[in-house]
C-alpha cells in the first residue's frame, strides 16, 4: 500500500529504515517466531495517516514481505491498485474490500481477499478498527485510480478519502 518510487528521497531515507530495520536482520532461508510490538508498527508514506504497518517478513521496498497492517474505524485505502500481487487476511474488525467488476464483500476473522497484478480495488475498515496480514509476492507499491480508472497522485486520492 506505499509507493516505493513515488516517496521523496528525503522521507524514504529517514523513514523506511525505521520501519524496516528488523525485516532486514531476517534472512529468507530463517525461521522467524515472533510477537508483534507495538511499538513496532509506524505510518506509511503514501497511505491514509489512519493506517500504521509492521513488517513481519522481508523488506517491501526491495521483494516479497508479510505485514500486519491496523486501520482506524473508518480508514479507507481509496480506489487503486499493485504491480505485485497482494494478498490479504483479517485478524480483527471487519474490512470491505471492493474490486473493480465484483461485488463488495465485508471480511471478518479469518476472510481472506486476493487482487492479481494491477487489479483495481479499495479497502475500508467498518464498524471499528481493524487488522490483517497483508503479503505481498514483490516490492509494494501503490497506484491510486479516480473513478475513470486513470492513475492520479497520492495527494489528490487521499484529499478525497472519506469515513464510512
Amino acid at each position: 500500500m506505499w509507493m516505493r518510487c513515488k516517496i521523496p528521497a528525503a522521507v524514504g531515507f529517514f523513514f523506511l529504515p525505521l520501519l524496516f530495520t528488523a525485516a532486514a536482520a531476517q534472512g529468507d532461508d530463517k525461521p522467524i517466531v515472533q510477537n508483534a510490538a507495538p511499538g513496532r508498527f509506524q505510518k506509511i508514506p503514501n497511505l491514509p495517516d489512519c493506517i500504521t504497518a509492521a513488517v513481519e517478513r522481508g523488506d517491501p521496498t526491495k521483494g516479497a514481505s508479510v505485514l500486519i497492517v491496523k486501520g482506524a474505524s473508518g480508514c479507507r485505502a481509496p480506489w487503486h491498485f499493485h504491480t505485485p500481487n497482494e494478498q490479504l487476511m483479517m485478524i480483527s474488525g471487519v474490512g470491505r474490500v471492493e474490486m473493480k467488476g465484483e461485488r463488495a464483500v465485508s471480511l471478518r476473522t479469518g476472510g481472506f481477499a486476493y487482487a492479481p497484478v494491477r487489479h483495481v480495488h479499495q479497502f475500508t475498515c467498518v464498524g471499528g478498527p481493524c487488522s490483517f496480514f497483508l503479503h505481498s509476492d514483490a516490492p509494494f507499491d501503490i497506484h491510486y485510480v479516480d473513478q475513470s480508472g486513470n492513475e492520479i497522485s497520492t495527494e489528490q486520492a487521499l484529499s478525497k478519502r472519506h469515513k464510512t
